[in-house]
């Protein structure tokens, strides 16, 4: 076991490293995007992450969290606002013109205590730890105070991955093979449509990041490991390496159950949804897909009249 000190610095360089990438510069467009998205709203705080912040492309989507203080502070209907509460987060599409050009974002809501508790040992949810452990921006901020609360429950995210990448990963090998191992069961978990190589492309370029984490991480937990080179060791007792997997084994499938739940949710919740589902279908195929004022609160339970208008459009004639 390594002591008071080691630990402690160790947590240092965790929350050090975290807190560099936060404020790392963003393109201008992602910037505006956001001030315009707020207006005169104070959330604690906005995140951007996902596949634009690895590869910016204003023509992709981006991906943003916002970070309320309470869920009332966000601008959302009674109905909606409860049922992030039971069951966070809600997402938002958001299309906003940007220097001459739309912009396109999902955005998702928490509250900063639905981000510390899913953050946290004792949940059974790994959307929101799984999603964190990865680099990330804050590109608006209220304050230092509200700052310093993010920044934790990115800790925390971090220390639960490096966890859990000790459990599920081999009894010993590379760092990067442990992460690889994690993020193959949080796709798992979450019946997320990704091809083979997703966990893969999300160390890419950014081994040594995780690399360095790793070993961190378990110290600052208390974990005990071997290193030799560039291999690790967790020496995890058989009695912990049992519990954790039973553990996993409940997250797995809870993990499917709150997936299906929240699509059922985002029939009624997912503002924007049909013109995210419309934009995607023209893109793919050039087809534009009309909407109308129901379709476009309500998506999902239009899904039907949507497939239906596709097929007036010829999208699933066959080709060749």
């Amino acid at each position: 076991m390594a002591d008071p000190s080691s630990r402690l610095a160790a947590a240092g360089r965790i929350a050090h490293t975290l807190a560099s990438e936060l404020v790392q510069p963003v393109p201008a467009f992602v910037t505006q995007f956001v001030c315009d998205l707020l207006g005169p709203a104070q959330p604690l705080g906005v995140l951007f992450y996902g596949s634009v912040l690895r590869e910016p492309d204003p023509d992709g989507v981006l991906d943003f969290y916002v970070i309320v203080e309470r869920l009332e502070d966000w601008g959302a209907g009674y109905f909606a606002r409860e049922a992030n509460r039971l069951l966070p987060p809600n997402v938002e599409y958001h299309e906003i013109p940007v220097g001459g050009r739309i912009i396109r974002a999902k955005v998702a809501i928490l509250s900063i205590a639905q981000f510390r508790r899913m953050t946290g040992r004792a949940t059974l949810d790994t959307t929101i730890w799984a999603r964190f452990c990865q680099p990330v921006r804050l590109v608006w901020v209220r304050g230092p105070e509200a700052a310093d609360a993010i920044l934790g429950c990115l800790v925390r995210a971090m220390g639960q991955a490096g966890r859990w990448a000790a459990a599920l990963g081999p009894e010993q090998g590379t760092a990067d093979e442990f992460w690889l191992a994690l993020f193959a069961h949080t796709y798992g978990a979450e019946l997320r449509v990704e091809n083979g190589r997703r966990p893969s492309a999300l160390l890419e370029g950014r081994e040594a990041r995780y690399r360095a984490l790793l070993p961190d991480i378990w110290l600052a937990d208390g974990l005990p490991f071997s290193r030799e080179g560039d291999r690790l060791a967790p020496r995890l007792t058989p009695q912990l390496r049992r519990s954790m997997h039973e553990g996993w084994w409940l997250r797995g499938r809870l993990g499917r159950v709150l997936n299906v739940s929240r699509l059922f949710k985002g029939a009624f919740t997912f503002e924007g949804g049909a013109r995210y589902i419309a934009w995607k279908i023209r893109r793919h195929s050039g087809i534009e897909l009309p909407l109308g004022p129901f379709s476009e609160r309500h998506p999902l339970i239009c899904l039907p009249y949507l497939l239906w208008k596709l097929r007036q459009a010829g999208f699933f004639r066959r080709r060749g």
